[in-house]
């Protein structure tokens, strides 16, 4: 069986000999991601392929033929022309309307994939130049059927060359591809601690990605169960995309491998739902970080406005629509309970004062206890970027032990160095790192690398703090005899939940603003996270004597440099 690496390498030489000059490199993912899907479609319809050509040809004039031939030959999609890429092979100058023909020949399923990879344009440019031949001689060299390519490679070659294709155009490709070693923890805690939740008999269980990408996430997790749950749980897989290639890639795979392919579906997760109503079992999703949602922010504004929408409690800034995602999901939970498990970047945790959106929105998840478990991760893992990022996990059925608190796990130090960098990713998470984390989260104890806090230990209340107006070294008194504040030295004080408003206000404010006085009537509560001051280590700074030693032997080298020099 080749390997992904194997498979990668083909298809740049693929590039190389047929597309280059011809296509910018930026648009060789318009040709090669397509053509790839074909390949592995045919692989698959290849031994049944005179079978269903035959039972077309005698069902056509009399019902309709699809259900037959797909009960007869066992496939669950089929071309009923006369040509796949091989057979295209045998009549190079028909390829002007052979192609065509056998594009047309895909059962209904496989034909609305296509569409969305816009294949005219290019096949057009193919043909002009000769090169349509050349592309369908070299893909046939290569044997992609499931037997040969399990899905797991596959996904892997198509994420690669997503990542790469959208280097060349300068994209985010890390909107769409998550690191495998990321992946695994993430399903890890999401599942590891609900085991006895997909346990038993006739279990039927969901798995929703609104961000699903090419699917390597809702395949991993449903692999995650299928290794780690001893009976035959029933896992459906339910994803949504907004990139109609990838959207058609993760379609494509869900139909060759037996899932069902209409429970994936294209259009933002957003401003269309498309499993409005729905509710899911665990939601596992990398949402882009830091993207503007200015284009939905009509739909979502109005949406808002709705108490009972999903997005009522509030809206994060414009410029990072993350926490949507999130809200998206939450409204999902089933009442029974339901797991999210979600990939931030550091802003979700602290971004937005009191009373702004972001804070509204992490103070309605804290308050109503949905927040389970944070890991901080290390940085550089992501191939776009080297950020730090995080996985929350996000439930409304926490265990007894868990209820009331939030777990923080800084995971940050548990990687090792890649021996060879792709693109950002310098690290990974190894499988023994990965089971020290999830060993953390299960274990459910303060140690290191691991804090418990209560809900309202993220909490405070945001007081204003005014000083008298003085005029001519006078106060100046309102009409109802109340002194008039000097908006000059307005102040605030970040006051915990955990204390008392007076007390702290008495105890640190008072003694330093004797003439104070807090406007009550200002009060805010918000919510931040502060990862890095929790887990925060004093180290006594150097003493002095060692520090001035050090600086006059620098001293003393530099005169010795400068002699020699003269």
């Amino acid at each position: 069986m080749p390997n992904s690496q194997e498979i990668s390498s083909f298809i740049w030489n693929v590039c190389d000999d047929v597309l280059r000059g011809l296509f910018k490199q930026h648009e060789y993912g318009d040709v090669i991601l397509p053509f790839l899907v074909l390949r592995r479609l045919d692989c698959v319809i290849e031994p049944q392929k005179d079978t269903v050509i035959r039972l077309y040809n005698e069902l056509k004039d009399d019902v309709e033929p699809a259900p037959i031939i797909m009960k007869q030959t066992g496939l669950r999609f089929y071309n009923r022309s006369n040509f796949d890429l091989q057979r295209l092979k045998g009549d190079p100058n028909g390829l002007k309307n052979n192609f065509p023909n056998y594009i047309n020949g895909f059962s209904h399923n496989v034909f609305e994939i296509l569409e969305n990879f816009q294949l005219d344009k290019p096949v057009q440019k193919l043909l002009k130049n000769n090169k349509l031949y050349l592309l369908i001689d070299k893909f046939t060299d290569i044997d992609l059927h499931p037997d040969k390519v399990d899905n797991h490679t596959m996904g892997q070659i198509f994420e690669e060359l997503l990542r790469k294709f959208s280097e060349m155009s300068n994209e985010t490709s890390g909107e769409h591809y998550t690191p495998r070693d990321i992946v695994k923890l993430l399903v890890s805690l999401v599942f590891a601690e609900n085991k006895e939740k997909l346990t038993g008999s006739g279990i039927i269980r969901s798995i929703f990605d609104p961000c699903c990408g090419t699917g390597g996430m809702l395949t991993i997790g449903k692999d995650w169960i299928s290794e780690n749950i001893p009976n035959q749980v029933m896992v459906n897989l339910y994803g949504q995309e907004l990139n109609p290639q990838t959207y058609s890639i993760c379609k494509s795979d869900m139909l060759i491998t037996g899932e069902d392919p209409d429970n994936i579906r294209l259009g933002s997760s957003l401003s269309f739902d498309q499993f409005e109503g729905r509710k899911f079992d665990y939601m596992i999703t990398n949402p882009p970080f830091g993207v503007s949602w200015k284009s939905e922010k009509d739909f979502i504004d109005e949406e808002s406005k709705n108490p009972y929408g999903r997005f009522g409690v509030g809206t994060p800034r414009s410029s990072d629509g993350s926490l949507l995602f999130l809200q998206h999901m939450i409204s999902k939970m089933k009442d029974e309970g339901s797991r999210i498990g979600v990939i931030f970047n550091g802003s979700p945790l602290f971004t937005g004062d009191a009373g702004s959106g972001e804070s509204e929105i992490r103070r309605w998840i804290i308050e109503n206890d949905w927040l389970e478990c944070i890991v901080a991760l290390p940085d550089q893992l992501f191939f776009n970027t080297g950020i730090s990022t995080y996985i929350w996990i996000v439930t409304n059925d926490k265990k007894p032990n868990r209820k009331g608190k939030v777990q923080l796990i800084d995971g940050s130090q548990f990687y090792k160095a890649m021996k060879k960098s792709l693109g950002s990713k310098r690290k990974e998470i190894s499988s023994e790192q990965c089971e020290e984390l999830i060993n953390t989260y299960n274990n459910f104890e303060e140690n290191e690398y691991s804090k418990i806090y209560d809900n309202e230990f993220f909490g405070y209340t945001k007081v204003v703090i005014e000083q008298p107006l003085k005029e001519n070294g006078e106060l100046v008194s309102k009409k109802d005899g109340s002194l008039k504040a000097d908006t000059s030295l307005r102040d605030s004080e970040r006051i915990p939940l955990t204390d008392d408003v007076e007390e702290y206000y008495n105890r640190e404010v008072k003694p330093h603003l004797p003439n104070s006085w807090m406007d009550r009537d200002k009060d805010k509560v918000g919510y931040e996270i502060n990862f890095t001051k929790y887990f925060y280590t004093y180290k006594p700074l150097r003493p002095l004597n060692e520090i001035t030693k050090d600086l006059l032997a620098l001293e003393r080298e530099s005169e010795n440099l400068l002699k020699e020099i003269l």
